[in-house]
């Protein structure tokens, strides 16, 4: 056992025993009942998408609708891209609101997601806050939405009210960097020692953590660290973690009326990405040019064979 130290150098924890993610025998609670409609497999909110990178907020959509969400909608920054797109014409694509709180009201999801091409403007901040007051459902945490909570101490303090007040209900999902900007250290230094990082990131945010990379790991104020030993580095390329964040939102949307807590649909997402990335490199899909796109739709197959 190791004394983890903050910033400021003050004892804030101990590391925890490090286990192997295994949890693909939750996935048959997944299976569904011939009467189950598209109420049964939840409502996901994604938003994202500014000018410029609408396409990680649609790469996300795009697993959210692979792995299984009854609706999958996208709240889009970008107004050029908030259209229908033929090619995915199941999508729900609007542009986001100007008044996010009562947007998120009305529309009612079962899981929200923000982060995949948010962006930093003033509307990507107020998107963030009205996420993070929003009361008990699963909330998915990624790229830029962390950033700016990094940048903007008032939504740290948010982050860290909604898991007191609902526990296990928010996961962030940050690659080195963005853990090196959260706990204000380089990548480098996550990239040193992994398991402080991710204590560190636990104990500032109250969160279920994924610190995405080789053998990505995850854990909670209330969870042994798990990691996972599937994965290969074809992983590393932009858009995957897109990918990651829609996939844990799909899953916890079904997860609500099938028994899956967050974190349980967080172990599923972590695992069944790096086993589908690893599934395609041996068909000699990649490593070199493995795209989240083929990722996702593995990621279909292999969650439609382990039902």
């Amino acid at each position: 056992m190791v004394c983890l130290k903050n910033n400021k150098g003050h004892t804030s924890g101990m590391l925890r025993s490090v286990t192997p993610l295994q949890s693909f025998d939750l996935i048959k609670r997944l299976k569904r009942d011939p009467s189950e409609h598209k109420g049964h497999a939840g409502k996901v909110l994604l938003i994202g998408g500014a000018p410029g990178m609408a396409g990680a907020l649609l790469l996300a959509g795009n697993a959210a609708l692979h792995l299984g969400a009854g609706w999958t909608i996208l709240e889009m920054l970008d107004p050029a891209t908030a259209h229908a797109t033929p090619e995915q014409a199941e999508l729900m694509i609007r542009l986001a609101s100007f008044e996010p709180v009562q947007q998120l009201q009305s529309t009612d999801p079962d899981v929200i997601a923000i982060g995949p091409g948010l962006g930093f403007s003033n509307l990507a901040v107020q998107w963030v806050s009205a996420c993070l007051i929003y009361p008990d459902i699963p909330l998915i945490l990624d790229a830029d939405a962390l950033n700016l909570i990094a940048d903007t101490p008032e939504l740290l303090v948010l982050l860290q009210k909604r898991n007191q007040s609902f526990p296990n209900q928010t996961v962030i999902t940050p690659h080195p960097g963005e853990a090196g900007h959260l706990l204000r250290i380089s990548a480098a230094k996550v990239q040193e020692d992994r398991n402080i990082a991710l204590e560190s990131l636990v104990q500032l945010t109250q969160s279920i953590v994924v610190l995405k990379g080789e053998h990505t790991l995850i854990a909670s104020p209330s969870h042994q660290v798990l990691s996972c030993e599937q994965g290969n580095p074809g992983m590393g390329t932009g858009g995957m973690g897109d990918a990651l964040t829609g996939s844990i939102a799909a899953i916890a949307a079904q997860g609500i009326r099938h028994h899956l807590n967050l974190w349980e649909a967080t172990g599923i997402a972590v695992q069944l990405h790096a086993t589908a990335a690893d599934s395609l490199v041996a068909k000699q899909v990649g490593p070199i040019g493995l795209t989240p796109s083929e990722t996702i739709l593995e990621m279909r197959s292999l969650l439609n064979q382990h039902l």
